[in-house]
């Protein structure tokens, strides 16, 4: 077991979870710094993640990813990662050393509601993939790694925010003044 040393909120899930809209949010009502590593990414590649794909392949996006993961030195922030961030070790590892992983836990029909463009949408997975498939060998790695599951099914995006502050009946504001 990987004990943080930072007291980061490391958001995970499948794409369409929200970790970058809920990430916001929780940056704001923490007053924590926000990062994206979907946009860590795309600004060292100089692609979108789509184009890494199709460029690339998706090994190559998960490569990179995990490069990125394991550059990040953030231990006061709300960090929202790309989906495959569970595919490394390595990185998941690395971030648990930042805070604690929060598992955004959303049904499978929700997800297929909101991920209207699953093939254009630069997700590290084999081509031929669904996201029923992508949703069923990724849920128990999310699951592995997590600190704090919410399940987000029939909760809206403040729900979401405030379950995380108050999960376990440990407000994760580090407000001082």
């Amino acid at each position: 077991m990987v004990e943080p040393v930072g007291n980061s909120l490391v958001l995970v899930g499948m794409p369409g979870a929200g970790k970058s809209t809920v990430g916001l949010l929780l940056a704001k009502e923490l007053v924590k710094a926000f990062v994206d590593t979907d946009i860590l990414i795309q600004t060292r590649e100089g692609k979108t993640l789509q184009d890494i794909v199709h460029d690339h392949g998706f090994q190559h996006l998960r490569e990179r990813e995990e490069e990125v993961l394991l550059e990040c030195q953030y231990l006061n922030h709300v960090i929202a990662t790309g989906g495959s961030v569970v595919y490394s070790e390595r990185g998941m590892n690395h971030l648990k050393r930042s805070g604690r992983v929060v598992f955004l836990d959303v049904p499978l029909e929700e997800l297929e509601r909101r991920v209207q463009n699953f093939s254009s949408r630069g997700i590290a997975c084999p081509p031929g993939q669904s996201l029923a498939d992508v949703f069923e060998e990724r849920r128990a790695l999310y699951q592995r790694y997590a600190d704090i599951v919410v399940d987000c099914g029939r909760k809206n995006q403040d729900q979401v925010v405030s379950e995380i502050i108050y999960s376990e009946g440990e407000q994760f504001a580090d407000v001082d003044a």
